[in-house]
């Protein structure tokens, strides 16, 4: 996932940022309202961690702007405002999720998984795929039965095909998801390499190229 974090405090936000990177997220943080709302306008994300106290302007009010604008990515509160009304206040306000500080790193990320399968209609809590076996929370991926290891981007990568299993991704787009903007440019070749990974790992049809428009995950029904 490529996650944007709204955050003011300094520490938590560095923490939050630092913790969902160890999970092979690309993960923007800011702490400023104008600075993501920007970063909305430049970057695809999957999903968006806010703080509603923040020193410009609230929370709520940055929320409320973006879904009347019709941003309807996935948004995740993540407060120390533990009030009823509060909390109705900002699910009512387009939030997807609410969450009281303090949280530890796993359930927030557990939280962020079960929002973006709601938001791909996959009900599930491991994806299947044909052959192919994925559980986020595991971080673990089967082939017919027997377990396979990849890197963490290389799991990145095959998360969003499954994620996009009818729709051809291009280049551009696929590393807008895999890479945020603190790891700077990536190799010109990058993609390809991983992609040539999972096909060698998992199956030669797991990745199928459409030339000239870039990738989709291949059949399901080839498990041979």
């Amino acid at each position: 996932m490529r996650l944007l974090i709204l955050e003011d405090d300094a520490q938590l936000g560095e923490a939050l940022a630092a913790g969902l990177r160890q999970l092979d997220h690309a993960v923007d943080w800011f702490r400023e309202g104008a600075q993501a709302d920007a970063a909305l306008g430049g970057a695809p994300y999957d999903a968006l961690v806010l703080d509603l106290g923040l020193p410009d302007t609230d929370g709520l009010t940055w929320l409320r702007r973006w879904r009347q604008a019709g941003r309807s990515l996935p948004v995740l509160v993540l407060t120390a405002r533990d009030g009823i009304e509060q909390r109705v206040a900002g699910l009512d306000g387009g939030a997807d999720d609410y969450l009281i500080k303090p949280i530890s790193i796993d359930e927030l990320a557990a939280r962020l998984r079960a929002m973006l399968r709601r938001t791909a209609g996959q009900a599930q809590a491991v994806w299947t795929h044909g052959a192919l076996r994925y559980d986020p929370a595991a971080r673990q991926v089967q082939w017919n039965g027997q377990p396979v290891e990849l890197t963490g981007r290389e799991l990145a990568l095959l998360e969003l095909l499954l994620l996009n299993p009818q729709r051809v991704m291009s280049r551009a787009r696929l590393q807008e998801k895999l890479y945020d903007w603190s790891g700077g440019e990536p190799e010109s070749n990058a993609l390809e390499v991983y992609v040539h990974h999972l096909r060698r790992k998992i199956h030669p049809g797991i990745v199928r190229t459409v030339r000239g428009v870039g990738y989709a995950l291949g059949p399901a029904g080839d498990a041979s």
